[in-house]
């Protein structure tokens, strides 16, 4: 089964993806819990008393539904400020549903930029520092079409003014995502098998 594989530098990131119990614990409720503040905010809702619960199960949860994604789904944070900055990286099969699902896409979308990875080649860069909505939080999005699969790259900024600061980190993760798939090989004799040693 095809799976994402990224570079993340570990000075930069704290993985989500894989980091169960108390492993990452801190930043994986900070994410989730900047998620859910932006979520309330685009639709005008205040903070409820119960969401910092919410964010503590949620955080609690996020690895084992990461891990039945089998390498589908990759998720970082920000090290330094885990409430700032949310970055996933996703694997899609490229069904006819979601090819039109993207072709439906709101205008602001065509405002892309070509983008080039050195596994996935060129893709597209969509970053938008200041939406035209005030209550959006600041957010890049960058799409690969391999033709069998999307992959794609959300990240998500808690401060407008400091966009513009980490954004650069996030094309560097981008440049480094790739896919990967376990290819069984069977014995025939047009097969040459190497040991990997």
């Amino acid at each position: 089964m095809p799976r994402l594989q990224a570079d993340a530098p570990a000075d930069l990131w704290v993985p989500v993806t894989g980091s169960l119990g108390w492993r990452g614990r801190r930043h994986r409720k900070a994410a989730i819990r900047m998620l859910l503040a932006q979520a309330n905010r685009a639709v005008g809702a205040t903070e409820r008393p119960g969401s910092g619960v919410f964010a503590w199960v949620a955080s609690q949860a996020a690895p084992l539904l990461m891990r039945r994604a089998a390498g589908r789904v990759l998720v970082w944070v920000w090290r330094t400020d885990p409430d700032l900055l949310v970055v996933m990286a996703q694997l899609q099969e490229a069904t006819p549903q979601l090819r039109a699902a993207r072709a439906m896409m709101p205008m602001e979308y065509d405002d892309t930029e070509a983008f080039r990875n050195p596994h996935l080649g060129v893709g597209e860069k969509l970053a938008m520092p200041l939406p035209a909505d005030e209550r959006t939080p600041p957010f890049a999005t960058y799409t690969w079409d391999t033709g069998a699969h999307f992959v794609t790259v959300t990240a998500v900024c808690a401060d407008r003014e400091r966009f513009g600061t980490v954004i650069g980190a996030v094309d560097d993760v981008a440049r480094t995502l790739r896919v990967v798939d376990d290819l069984r090989v069977g014995e025939s004799a047009t097969v040459l098998r190497l040991d990997p040693a």
